[in-house]
């Protein structure tokens, strides 16, 4: 195997990486949005931290290799249009994704000082925290991004 070969290997592993934690986090989502109970927001809160490692790894290794492999490969530059409209996405993705999260750790936050304080009631305002549209907007954004990078990258428009 040569150089490009192991770059576009670790490029696709780290696309698989971030696609599994967009995943995830959608599933973390679903479940603190339909609950009430600081116990099970902190149940699924759990799976956060893990994505957050993944979704390093994944925006990381995409970014750096991607380029990499642009400047390395020959018939592909930096500054070819599908290459420039995957590094705008993968900003939007990346960006999105980060101020999406800061509204659902509030709710987990939260969930976790009423557990250790020994409330497991339903919590009005865990639930509304946890319903935040922006959270769920910014969230949505953040996936389609991954998603029209995902498209740009398989059928490379304009190449």
């Amino acid at each position: 195997m040569e150089l490009n070969d192991w770059l576009l290997a670790l490029h696709l592993l780290s696309a698989f990486s971030l696609v599994a934690a967009m995943i995830v986090f959608w599933v973390g989502i679903v479940v603190i949005r339909r609950t009430d109970l600081p116990e099970q927001v902190v149940a699924a809160g759990r799976l956060f931290p893990v994505a957050a490692v993944a979704v390093a790894v994944g925006s990381l290794g995409t970014i750096i290799f991607g380029i990499w492999l642009a400047i390395s490969l020959d018939g592909v530059a930096v500054w070819s249009g599908w290459v420039i409209a995957a590094i705008i996405l993968w900003a939007i993705g990346t960006e999105t994704g980060r101020r999406g999260g800061t509204y659902f750790g509030t709710a987990i936050d939260r969930a976790t000082e009423s557990v250790a304080s020994g409330s497991t009631a339903p919590d009005a305002k865990l639930a509304e925290l946890a319903r935040t549209q922006h959270g769920l907007l910014l969230h949505s954004i953040s996936s389609l991004a991954i998603l029209l990078i995902l498209i740009d990258m398989i059928w490379k428009p304009g190449a």
